[in-house]
């Protein structure tokens, strides 16, 4: 079997979920210049700043308090130093190591094993564990949890996915606009027909396209986080004998989790609701390659 390099998968991965974010960016310009020939110049500005105005105010809001609307969405509850010893000490122990603060920490009441880290940067993240994590994985395992949890703030995934949903944000809100203004449009003497019917085609399509683009993206930051989770620790069973908990647990589907935090967390915790995580096999696949 074929060895990885740890830090081949890191760099490899983040090349890869930046080249999706440029296909996501060329889409979006493409999709303005077609709009640009199948209506009024004008018109298309409006659009345009329609659209930046909405998705700059996601940005702000949900870039600048993406720790506390995470965790307020799970009813997440500070951690005792007390009552969670091993969990203070496990991500002292890996802060120091890797040279991060130390984050906030939170646990959430749930029976399945699962973890996710939120902020904008090291100076502003949390980390919030399941009290079934706490309870099911031992020492070693729930430590490749945590350094996968601090992993993703290490490698700003926040920041980048904050990013990309703001893009895909602007595309759908572009679309709309674009399919309801048809419905007002009056003729005019332009031959602009055939960029219309491709502005309606892109308006279908571009709104899948880069929401399929964003999963991916969301994909390839957690093999990355993994592989990080392996420098942090240089011991890549601990990581893998958790997922391997959570593959044979057969969990149930919990509804206290709210999708649109679903793509923080260490572990899908929807049954078949998108991809926004690799399959489990895989992922322990390339860490026993490690």
């Amino acid at each position: 079997m074929e060895r990885v390099d740890f830090r081949d998968q890191i760099s490899n991965n983040k090349l890869r979920s930046y080249f999706l974010m440029a296909i996501i960016f060329v889409v979006f310009v493409l999709f303005g210049y077609v709009i640009s020939f199948a209506f009024d110049p004008g018109f298309f500005f409006i659009i345009m700043i329609i659209s930046i105005i909405f998705s700059l105010s996601y940005l702000l809001i949900s870039y600048y308090n993406s720790d506390k609307i995470a965790v307020a969405s799970v009813g997440a509850k500070l951690a005792s130093r007390e009552k969670h010893k091993q969990y203070y000490n496990l991500v002292e122990g890996l802060t120091i190591a890797s040279g991060m603060p130390m984050p906030k920490l939170y646990v959430m009441e749930s029976f399945q094993i699962n973890a996710f880290a939120s902020g904008r940067d090291p100076n502003n993240a949390v980390i919030c564990v399941t009290t079934g994590a706490l309870e099911k994985l031992e020492k070693r395992e729930l430590e490749g949890v945590l350094s996968h949890e601090l992993s993703h703030i290490a490698n700003y995934d926040i920041r980048y996915m904050t990013i990309v949903t703001v893009m895909v944000g602007m595309i759908a809100i572009v679309s709309q606009i674009f399919l309801r203004s048809l419905w007002f449009r009056s003729g005019d003497s332009r031959n602009n027909g055939i960029f219309i019917v491709i502005g309606i085609i892109m308006a279908i399509l571009a709104p899948i396209v880069v929401s399929l683009i964003q999963l991916s993206i969301s994909r390839k930051r957690e093999f990355a986080a993994d592989a990080s989770a392996v420098k942090f620790t240089r011991y890549p069973g601990g990581l893998v004998k958790a997922l391997k908990k959570i593959q044979v647990g057969h969990f149930p589907e919990e509804k206290k989790v709210s999708k649109a935090v679903a793509p923080l967390f260490f572990s899908n915790p929807f049954k078949g609701w998108g991809s926004t995580h690799p399959p489990l096999e895989k992922r322990i696949e390339v860490l026993e390659r490690m």
